[in-house]
């Protein structure tokens, strides 16, 4: 008996040792569950009487996603700031916040529907208390440049104002503010966030892996974005695809200028694990011109539809793939193997880029008198094996965790 409870206890130290085990191990699982859910829904196998918004997207932006992202956060901000790593018993209680509440919400989805909104406001205090954290690690650092953890605290407080606006439009208050909360929620906050950790993060593995490599990205990069992205939240509130136009054209040939002409990344020189970064990277570019196109279809009067092709461009071409991306490196790195891609995880990757593809073909299908609901649950199930292949190959490695030497 005692044997068997030292050996538990060890289990949980190593388990807890580092912040993205817990916050991985928690996020793989939430993001197959709530895309099965979708394909239940879509293939009528489950009928939840309530809107996408609160079994999909909500859950996306507020649960799944930042989940992955705050495990990593927990791992580098400290780092970025030359302050102390932020202690286990700190960041296992906003776990347990983020697990509580996402429990309580996946419960309420299927049984008592008020209990969405409880779960709801654990996540939002978890939200909240993650800030609070970073924030203190952010105040206490005396290290003179602070531009990169400026924007990612910027971004997420950005993040909790939006939380703030779904957590009203759950009485029906206004349209206008569900829609304020979903489009800030994603591309001021999720989309945001995750570049102003990518464009700090992926030129410093390009650097490890070619040391010649020079770093050349703009001086006021995320004042230029966030402000584009701006734009691109005002347009979209204003429900006239023609004039999303403004704001995308600018954004597509920004992120073109800076990934392609400034960076001038070292895609031939680095391996795999740092180039499917890269290709994460690629999709940006690619949805802001879906995106154009639309608007452009829309101002000639076409009717070619594209349905939500450009938001799943970035959702499973720019955050899925750097977040497998981020994934494998950190859950390698960190448990004392080689940060390394082989012939299984590139083959990984590249499905994950199939499945991009298949989405963005599904929101196109409509035009050419394919079935809509089985390209979207095609995708959907895609993505579904691709999470438990990678969690075959990774999960374990999370759970089993690491002690940091």
């Amino acid at each position: 008996m005692q044997w068997n409870e030292t050996k538990k206890i060890s289990w949980y130290e190593n388990f807890s040792a580092q912040p993205h085990q817990p916050f991985f191990a928690l996020g793989i699982p939430l993001l197959a569950i709530f895309t099965l859910i979708l394909l239940g829904q879509f293939s009528d196998v489950i009928t939840l009487n309530i809107s996408i918004t609160q079994f999909h997207i909500y859950p996306l932006i507020f649960m799944i996603f930042i989940q992955f992202f705050l495990g990593f956060l927990f791992v580098v901000f400290p780092r970025f700031l030359m302050q102390a790593v932020v202690k286990p018993s700190v960041y296992m209680q906003l776990f347990y916040g983020y697990a509580l509440g996402s429990i309580i919400y996946l419960i309420g989805l299927f049984t008592f529907k008020p209990l969405v909104f409880v779960g709801s406001l654990v996540l939002f205090a978890a939200q909240v208390w993650a800030f609070i954290i970073l924030y203190d690690i952010f105040k206490k650092s005396v290290v003179p440049d602070k531009y990169d953890t400026k924007w990612i605290l910027i971004t997420y407080l950005t993040g909790i104002i939006s939380h703030v606006l779904f957590l009203i439009s759950f009485f029906n208050v206004s349209i206008f503010i569900e829609k304020l909360a979903i489009y800030s929620g994603f591309y001021l906050f999720l989309f945001a966030l995750i570049f102003a950790i990518s464009q700090r993060m992926i030129l410093i593995f390009s650097k490890v892996k070619v040391p010649t490599y020079v770093q050349n990205k703009s001086k006021y990069i995320m004042e230029i974005i966030f402000v584009l992205l701006t734009l691109k939240v005002a347009t979209l509130l204003m429900e006239d695809p023609r004039l999303n136009i403004i704001a995308d054209l600018p954004l597509f040939l920004f992120f073109t200028y800076e990934l392609v002409i400034r960076w001038k990344l070292p895609v031939t020189k680095v391996t795999p694990i740092v180039w499917i970064l890269y290709l994460a990277l690629a999709w940006i570019p690619v949805g802001f011109l879906l995106s154009t196109i639309e608007s452009l279809a829309h101002i000639l009067q076409t009717p070619f539809i594209f349905e939500k092709s450009v938001i799943h461009t970035f959702a499973l071409g720019y955050f899925i793939t750097i977040l497998v991306g981020f994934g494998t490196r950190v859950v390698l790195g960190h448990s004392g193997r080689t940060p390394t891609a082989d012939a299984i995880a590139v083959s990984m990757f590249m499905i994950i880029q199939f499945i991009v593809l298949v989405r963005i073909f599904a929101g196109l299908a409509i035009n050419f008198g394919f079935d809509y609901i089985f390209w979207i649950n095609t995708s959907a199930a895609l993505l579904v094996i691709a999470l438990f292949a990678w969690s075959a190959r990774y999960l374990g490695i999370l759970i089993k965790g690491h002690k940091p030497h």
